[in-house]
């Protein structure tokens, strides 16, 4: 599979705010959880769009007013989505069920999808941001559906060549990392649920009780998808003894 972008990169508008360093820190406290969504070069990836619609009417806030627009209803989780290069060639818009990468920016809740030319995209200055590490602070969790077999690889001997890559190998295995990070008391830790404060308060009252997050072990869960002979390969075994045992990174048996 060529690691060459597909026609689908072109679709996006990186200029627009869901895309930018500033609107991931400035929603650090936003008492929302941060789910990172990323897809590989496989063809389950044109399942994506499935998965973040699914995951978005799942914790979308229940009892919503009928007057309010979809993004004002959403509000318990924030999803950005990363995509390898070879991801992207399955969602160009050639057909019903592989709809162009911008058109998952419609659905609620998700906040950003980010690219590898995105990293770098403007010179780097002492002092600026770096795109990898600002994702690995502001996710609670990372999923990666679907896993290739090229991508497992890569990421189990600690290649950090693209932005999916670099935030698995700048990922707070231990949980001793951005312990800096003030984030409300509705998404803390790597809860998995959409539970947003517990204290019945309104908004402004969660804004002003956000406090520094708890060190504490942020999960990675992976869906390999791989044709048989690869999944059948010794190969891969071994791979994901090494994710699961060394990582702690969930996947199916």
């Amino acid at each position: 599979m060529s690691q060459s972008p597909g026609s689908g990169t072109s679709r996006l508008n990186h200029q627009t705010p869901t895309s930018t360093i500033e609107s991931i820190t400035s929603s650090l406290s936003d008492n929302k959880i941060h789910l990172l969504l990323a897809a590989s070069g496989s063809v389950a990836t044109i399942k994506l769009p499935l998965i973040v619609k699914t995951l978005s009417e799942r914790y979308s806030q229940p009892g919503a007013l009928p007057q309010q627009s979809q993004q004002q209803q959403h509000g318990g989780l924030s999803i950005r989505i990363l995509l390898t290069p070879s991801a992207t060639r399955f969602l160009a818009g050639q057909a019903a069920e592989q709809p162009p990468l911008s058109s998952l920016l419609d659905i609620p809740g998700v906040d950003g999808i980010h690219l590898d030319e995105d990293e770098w995209r403007e010179p780097w200055k002492r002092g600026n941001a770096i795109l990898h590490i600002e994702l690995r602070r502001w996710a609670d969790m990372l999923v990666v559906a679907p896993l290739s077999a090229n991508t497992m690889a890569k990421i189990v001997n600690g290649f950090a060549d693209g932005i999916l890559a670099s935030v698995v190998r700048a990922w707070d295995a231990r949980g001793e990392l951005d312990t800096d990070v003030v984030r409300g008391s509705g998404a803390e830790g790597s809860s998995t649920t959409a539970t947003t404060g517990s204290s019945g308060e309104g908004s402004s009252a969660a804004a002003a009780t956000t406090r520094p997050r708890r060190a504490k072990k942020k999960r990675i869960i992976v869906a390999p998808a791989m044709n048989t002979a690869m999944w059948r390969h010794p190969i891969t075994a071994k791979q994901l003894r090494v994710l699961e045992d060394e990582w702690g990174v969930a996947s199916p048996n």
